[in-house]
């Protein structure tokens, strides 16, 4: 039965802190160092709902994409909904840890998960990692598929393969259009629309694009985006996680239960077709 500092160190070594942006929150939130683990919860938001079911679980160690405090605080009374998170944490000896833009870069890291889920393969980050000599690290990944698909058609495997959730797939461009590359990157992406163009791909699959930034990307070129739901695009993650962490663990013999939350973490809950028209 390892110690959490032992896990953690595994953790560490995936995804290393110091690759993180330097505006990020990343590592370990609450935890006792020699506190045992047995059990582990991944999920991408450390929500009351996530804390509750790593409870539930009986997990020692919750993993999550997204930080807890992102910009700080100055309490954690649990009359606010984060510090109540913390006091949940504590009082049942669950640690936290967060691994984000350390994971968004990792090779294999969220974007690699995403191309996962879709059946795409990865040729190359979309961003590469400078510090990375052998190319594989950083933001995004260029993709290829195996037979040109319709732009319709990649929007409904997304739609498929991805977890359900009130937003779907939103698409701008031809339909009917061909791809046979696409760039892919879990998470808000629309910071990254110069790379996409130098990339020279079809179709850029992404979260949270922005109405100028996309309005602005297609006048360029004939360029395809699908906007799917942040934690969609981030969800397939945890699973690679999880497999990294139980490869690990069979590796040390800890024996460790590792755990996924299905849990639907999206903030949007409905969605309403539009039917009017424009007067």
């Amino acid at each position: 039965m390892p110690r959490l500092s032992e896990v953690i160190a595994a953790l560490e070594n995936l995804w290393p802190a110091e690759r993180a942006e330097s505006w990020d929150a990343v590592g370990t939130v609450v935890g006792d160092p020699e506190q045992p683990v047995t059990r582990v919860l991944f999920a991408v938001d450390p929500v009351q709902d996530i804390v509750d079911e790593a409870v539930k679980l009986g997990a020692d160690l919750l993993v999550t994409h997204h930080p807890l405090y992102l910009r700080g605080t100055t309490t954690v009374a649990a009359s606010h909904f984060k510090g109540r998170a913390v006091h949940t944490l504590i009082k049942n000896d669950i640690a936290l840890h967060v691994a984000h833009t350390n994971a968004d870069t990792a090779d294999p890291g969220v974007s690699d998960a995403l191309a996962g889920a879709l059946d795409l393969r990865v040729v190359g980050p979309l961003v590469p990692d400078a510090t990375d000599p052998e190319g594989r690290r950083g933001l995004g990944r260029i993709c290829e598929l195996d037979h040109p698909v319709t732009v319709r058609d990649l929007a409904a495997r997304a739609a498929a393969r991805l977890p359900a959730t009130a937003q779907g797939i939103r698409v701008a461009g031809d339909p009917e259009a061909l791809v046979r590359r696409v760039a892919v990157s879990g998470g808000s992406g629309d910071s990254l629309f110069d790379a996409v163009r130098a990339a020279g791909v079809d179709a850029f699959l992404t979260a949270d694009l922005r109405h100028h930034p996309a309005s602005e990307a297609v006048s360029h070129s004939p360029l395809a985006l699908l906007d799917a739901a942040h934690w969609a695009t981030e969800w397939p993650w945890c699973e690679l996680a999880a497999a990294q962490l139980d490869e690990i663990s069979d590796r040390h013999g800890w024996d460790l239960r590792v755990h996924v939350s299905t849990t639907v973490t999206d903030p949007w809950t409905s969605h309403s077709p539009s039917l009017g028209a424009p007067n």
